[in-house]
């Protein structure tokens, strides 16, 4: 059985929709939130997939100017 809103559920009893409706709906509106958070959850595990390789960058040039800076003098 898939989780739905209650309130959402009970909202739509009270419109005057038929119980099985009225779960269904309720049911795809939890469905439809579940997936929202994690497009959230992607992006910021995208975010800090990006920022982890500009640190990453910035650390390997930064080694690169320090060793041509001792060998090249």
């Amino acid at each position: 059985m898939a989780t739905m809103i209650s309130e959402v559920y009970d909202a739509f009893l009270a419109a005057g929709a038929p119980e099985e409706k009225a779960r269904k709906a309720a049911e795809a509106i939890a469905s439809c939130q579940r997936f929202d958070n994690l497009d959230r959850s992607f992006l910021m595990v995208h975010a800090m997939h990006v920022l982890l390789r500009w640190m990453v960058g910035f650390g390997i040039a930064l080694d690169v100017a320090i060793l041509i800076r001792v060998f090249f003098r």
